[in-house]
């Protein structure tokens, strides 16, 4: 297959390429730095040579949009906002201008479009949508996404939640507090954490584009959540640290000036079920927290 991560650079773009070309798979990367002879410039904003690259495409995979670990001042919010519309509006663009257009079209979203949920479990099919900054985010994300409509192409947005790995993303920071003897829980502690190995993500990424039958939103995420004070209980007995200091919010809110970063990160419930996933027989190989720390750790 001919497979398009743009801004495939980071965490799980690295990953996915990884995953892709070990199968065989020829793999290009849309960037603003451009190193390899696979990867491509494009600015995220404007059409140029690189849309040349989406003719006769198998899978586009777009991953573009500034991270929310930050404050969440004006100038960072409209630049969440703006990558993630301006990207995605981009190549949608750019699909129109095909002669032979992507066969189907990933597209990152985030379980964050979830309310915060503490009883009430998401699935894509009765999950509750909300209304604040984050939510707004990701719905006006999925909106561009949908709008458009092209004969033959696809379209699934990925509802990812938290993605545990060693090579980049929160897992890292979570060992490193933990193993500084702060890993006990966060706030109350009864938030839940919706969470997905690496792996497991590129796996099912791999379903998804090998099932024509899955479109639309759909949940990348373990089918076990947890409280946020058993995960980091879980982290702890994996790591053989014998104790953790919990962080009340009021800490929390002063770390996070420090930390440049927003206590919603740590302290929102996200209690997500992958349905669409499950109905198509997808076999997690880390269908726990406790089978994902002991791979990991």
């Amino acid at each position: 297959m001919k497979i398009i991560i743009a801004a495939g650079t980071g965490f799980l773009g690295k990953n996915l390429e990884q995953y892709f070309t070990e199968k065989g798979n020829q793999v290009y990367i849309l960037t603003r730095s451009p190193k390899r002879e696979n990867e491509i410039y494009w600015d995220a904003k404007n059409l140029g040579e690189w849309k040349n690259i989406l003719e006769s495409t198998d899978v586009l995979i777009n991953l573009t949009g500034k991270s929310v670990d930050c404050r969440y001042t004006e100038k960072n919010k409209k630049e969440i906002y703006s990558s993630r519309i301006d990207s995605t509006k981009i190549l949608q663009q750019a699909i129109d201008q095909c002669i032979n257009t992507p066969k189907v079209w990933l597209n990152a979203s985030s379980a964050t479009i979830y309310t915060h949920s503490e009883t009430q479990l998401n699935t894509e099919e009765n999950g509750i949508i909300g209304d604040d900054f984050s939510m707004n985010i990701c719905k006006s994300w999925e909106k561009e996404f949908f709008t458009a409509k092209n004969e033959n192409l696809r379209k699934v947005a990925l509802r990812t939640s938290i993605v545990l790995g060693n090579n980049g993303g929160a897992f890292p920071k979570l060992k490193l507090i933990t193993k500084l003897g702060l890993g006990g829980k966060q706030g109350r502690g009864n938030q839940n954490v919706s969470w997905i190995h690496i792996d497991d993500f590129c796996k099912a990424v791999e379903c998804i584009i090998s099932h024509e039958n899955i479109s639309g939103p759909i949940n990348i995420t373990a089918p076990n959540p947890l409280s946020n004070e058993q995960f980091m209980k879980e982290l702890r007995k994996e790591m053989k640290v014998p104790f953790g200091l919990n962080a009340p919010v009021w800490q929390l809110e002063l770390a996070s000036l420090f930390l440049k970063t927003e206590t919603e990160l740590l302290l929102k419930s996200r209690n997500v079920y992958p349905e669409k996933l499950i109905k198509n027989g997808f076999q997690f190989s880390y269908p726990t927290v406790e089978s994902a720390f002991n791979n990991l750790i």
